[in-house]
């Protein structure tokens, strides 16, 4: 379209601004991760089992969509997890210890859950906070090893997740009202300790899934709009730097691994605390002396999601999707392994996010550039 003068009139469409939008590089490196896991998986599908091929990858790609309900409570730990680690990162530190912290949360909550009476109003409540409460204990620990004794927060948090995984599994066996020795499972939470369902039938989807978008929320607000949050990032980016200018490194350290220890622990409650689709039923947990791998997975939700709080949400809400879909793909003759390779595939492009984002690049310029280099072109020979 041109004005009256014959040159082109700018549009409110502008690809130039979008591009240079501050989550686009990261949305697009995200997507061509994806898209490419996603084709890396089909071929894997297609050397397998030719004849099978499209009704797996259809199943990997579609299924989750009539599992809505499972996929937002599978959703909700790793969704927890992945802030977990992400927040973390934001302070420049490596959580690798968010499965201990999460098994810490979830034996507090079924502590709280078992051991305390309270009012059915805030039992779950309670429960919940209690489950903040351990990760944060477990979080802190490796944050003072790493804030004044100068250890690796890597090394540290990832013995704390065999640590906390063996304390967690001694003490639900020792305890009988908790355990069931006949089962080797821990017993049903009580209603009054379960959060409440959302109501989807054959689910055990619960508000858990709400309380943990809305945190999300609020740490994208605490990140970007406050000075904690602030202070935090430019710790991150230069530690001496930020004690030149009179912000408290060492407290900002171990605060940041407090608080990603509550996350995680939070995914556990979230987990343990859901009730089921069978009433009076709920999750129950089993001492087997395996980590947890949510935790491990949250790190993948956290590194696709670029460790922005709004992007782990839609990845954590992605992995759940494709893993449920995963599942499925059993009805056709494949191991649900499969859905494992494409999630590696994807996180493995992820990590090359800088190629990614110099190809988005490239190619924009190569579609959008030569079309507005010949519209100004025109405009200057108008003047």
């Amino acid at each position: 379209m041109k004005d009256k003068k014959g040159a082109p009139r700018k549009t409110k469409f502008d690809i130039k601004k979008i591009t240079q939008l501050q989550g686009y590089s990261s949305f697009t490196s995200a997507l061509m991760a994806i898209v490419l896991g996603l084709i890396f998986g089909f071929m894997v599908m297609l050397f397998a089992n030719p004849g099978s091929a499209l009704a797996g990858f259809r199943f990997v790609v579609l299924g989750g969509l009539g599992r809505i309900g499972d996929v937002f409570y599978f959703a909700t730990p790793i969704l927890m997890t992945g802030l977990a680690v992400g927040f973390a990162f934001k302070m420049g530190l490596f959580n690798i210890g968010a499965s201990g912290q999460y098994t810490m949360g979830l034996y507090f909550a079924l502590y709280v859950a078992f051991m305390w009476q309270l009012p059915n109003g805030i039992h779950w409540m309670v429960a919940i906070l209690a489950g903040m409460v351990g990760g944060m204990i477990w979080g802190f620990i490796p944050g003072f090893f790493k804030a004044f004794l100068n250890v690796n927060e890597v090394i540290t948090s990832i013995m704390f997740n065999y640590i906390g995984m063996y304390l967690v599994d001694m003490w639900i066996q020792s305890n009988a009202t908790i355990y069931v020795s006949s089962t080797t499972r821990t017993r049903y939470v009580p209603m009054s300790a379960q959060i409440p369902s959302l109501g989807i039938s054959g689910s055990n989807v619960n508000f858990g899934i709400v309380i943990g978008i809305l945190i999300a929320i609020i740490l994208y607000i605490v990140l970007q709009k406050t000075t904690f949050g602030y202070e935090l990032k430019a710790t991150g980016f230069n530690k001496h730097a930020s004690e030149y200018a009179g912000m408290k490194g060492k407290k900002n350290i171990v605060l940041a691994m407090a608080i990603s220890g509550g996350l995680a622990g939070l995914g556990g409650a979230f987990l343990i605390l859901a009730p089921s689709g069978i009433v009076g039923s709920s999750m129950t947990y089993e001492p087997i002396n395996i980590i947890a791998a949510n935790g491990f997975n949250g790190i993948a939700v956290s590194l696709l999601g670029h460790s922005h709080p709004l992007g782990i949400i839609f990845s954590a809400v992605f992995i759940s999707h494709i893993q449920r879909g995963g599942t499925l793909t059993s009805l056709v003759g494949y191991k649900p392994e499969i859905i494992d390779v494409v999630i590696a595939v994807i996180i493995y492009f992820s990590a090359f996010a800088m190629i990614m984002k110099s190809s988005a690049g490239k190619f924009i310029k190569s579609k959008f550039g030569k079309k507005e280099n010949k519209e100004n072109k025109v405009a200057k020979e108008a003047e």
